[in-house]
C-alpha cells in the first residue's frame, strides 16, 4: 500500500497541517502549476513569468566578472534584444515545438538534427531551450564521449547508429559523426586517409538516412575570434561554468584557424541536396536560439494532430480507508 497515499483519513493521522496536500501540508493560493489563480494571466503571460524568473536565476549565477571583462563585454556586445519580447517569442516558438512533438509522436515521425560549430558558440543552450518543455521519451538529447579502444577498430558511423530515432522520436546530436571533420582531423586524431574516407562515405551515410524516413537537419553555429575569446574568459572565471572548459576546448584557441580550414573543407564536401547545412549566427546568443528554432520548424511539414479530449476523472474517497502516520524522519527538512 502506498503510505503517501491521500485519502479522507482520520484527524490527528497525519502530519499537521489542513489537510490539503498529500503530506497534510497547508495549501496556498496557487494553483497546480503553481502560479496565482487570478484568472488575469493567459497561458503565455504566465509561462512567461515562470520563464523571467529562471532567466533571472541564472542571471545572478553569473560570476563577479572583472570590471575590465565587463567593460570589453560591453563595447563589443550592442544591445540584443529585449528579455521580456526575446522570453515572450522563446515560448511561443516552444508551444509549436510542443506541436511537432505531437505530430511526430501521431505520425511516427523520425528526426534527426546534428547541432556541429566552434566551441562556446552556443550549440548547447539551443538545444536546452528545444527541449526544455517536451517529453523526454519523445525528444533526447545524444552527446557522446570520446570513442573506446574498442570502438576506435569499428566501422566509423557504427557507434552513432544506435542513437538513431525510431518512428516517434526526435534525437538531437550534441556534436556528432562530424567530429572526423573537425576535432579528430585538427588534434591529429585521425589519419589523413580516414578522414578522405569520412568525406567519401558521409554523403551516401545520410542519403541512406533520409531513403529510411529520417528528417535530418543539420546546423553549424558559427561565432567570430573574439566573441569566442569573451566567451572562454567568462568561463574561466565562473566556477559553475569552468567544467565546460576542456584541453580541447583551449587548444581550439591556438588553432583557430586550422579549425577554420576544416570547417571550410567539411561544409563544402558535406552540403548535399538531400541534407544540406545550415549556418547560424551566434555572437548573438538569444537572436541565435530563437532564429534557430524557428527554422527548424519551417523545415518540417507537420500539422494539427486530433486529441482525445481529456476530463479528470472523479476522485474516489474510501471512508473506510484509516491514514498512516509517518515518522518526521522521512521528511525534508524546511529549510527554506
Amino acid at each position: 500500500m502506498d503510505d503517501r497515499k491521500p485519502g479522507h483519513g482520520k484527524p490527528g493521522n497525519e502530519r499537521p497541517g489542513n489537510g490539503n496536500s498529500d503530506d497534510g501540508r497547508a495549501g496556498d493560493r496557487h494553483g497546480a502549476e503553481g502560479r496565482p489563480e487570478n484568472g488575469g494571466l493567459d497561458w503565455l503571460d504566465a509561462e512567461l513569468a515562470d520563464t523571467l524568473d529562471e532567466d533571472y536565476e541564472l542571471e545572478l549565477s553569473e560570476p563577479a566578472l572583472s570590471e575590465e571583462i565587463r567593460k570589453i563585454y560591453k563595447r563589443t556586445h550592442p544591445p540584443s534584444i529585449d528579455r521580456r519580447d526575446y522570453l515572450r517569442n522563446l515560448i511561443t516558438l516552444q508551444a509549436e515545438l510542443i506541436k511537432l512533438q505531437d505530430w511526430v509522436q501521431h505520425t511516427k515521425a523520425k528526426i534527426v538534427v546534428i547541432f556541429e560549430g566552434r566551441d562556446s558558440a552556443g550549440k548547447g543552450g539551443v538545444i536546452k531551450r528545444i527541449t526544455q518543455r517536451l517529453n523526454p521519451r519523445v525528444a533526447r538529447v545524444v552527446a557522446l564521449p570520446a570513442p573506446t579502444e574498442r570502438e576506435r577498430t569499428q566501422w566509423y558511423f557504427q557507434r552513432y547508429v544506435p542513437h538513431l530515432p525510431a518512428g516517434g522520436e526526435i534525437v538531437l546530436f550534441d556534436r556528432s559523426w562530424y567530429n572526423r571533420a573537425g576535432v579528430e582531423r585538427v588534434m591529429g586524431f585521425a589519419t589523413e586517409d580516414e578522414v578522405e574516407q569520412f568525406f567519401r562515405d558521409v554523403p551516401e551515410f545520410e542519403r541512406m538516412l533520409v531513403r529510411s524516413g529520417i528528417i535530418l537537419l543539420k546546423y553549424w553555429f558559427s561565432i567570430t575570434d573574439e566573441e569566442q575569446q569573451m566567451r572562454f574568459l567568462m568561463r574561466i572565471h565562473d566556477p559553475m561554468k569552468q567544467w565546460k572548459l576542456s584541453p580541447m576546448d583551449l587548444q581550439s584557441r591556438v588553432r583557430w584557424e586550422d579549425y577554420t580550414r576544416a570547417k571550410e573543407d567539411m561544409l563544402f564536401r558535406t552540403n548535399i541536396r538531400e541534407a544540406p547545412w545550415f549556418i547560424v549566427e551566434g555572437n548573438d546568443k538569444k537572436r541565435a536560439r530563437l532564429n534557430c528554432i524557428d527554422h527548424l520548424l519551417k523545415q518540417i511539414p507537420y500539422a494539427p494532430v486530433p486529441h482525445v479530449p481529456i476530463a479528470l476523472p472523479d476522485r474516489v474517497f474510501n471512508p473506510n480507508y484509516e491514514r498512516r502516520t509517518l515518522p518526521a524522519e522521512l521528511y525534508v527538512p524546511m529549510k527554506y
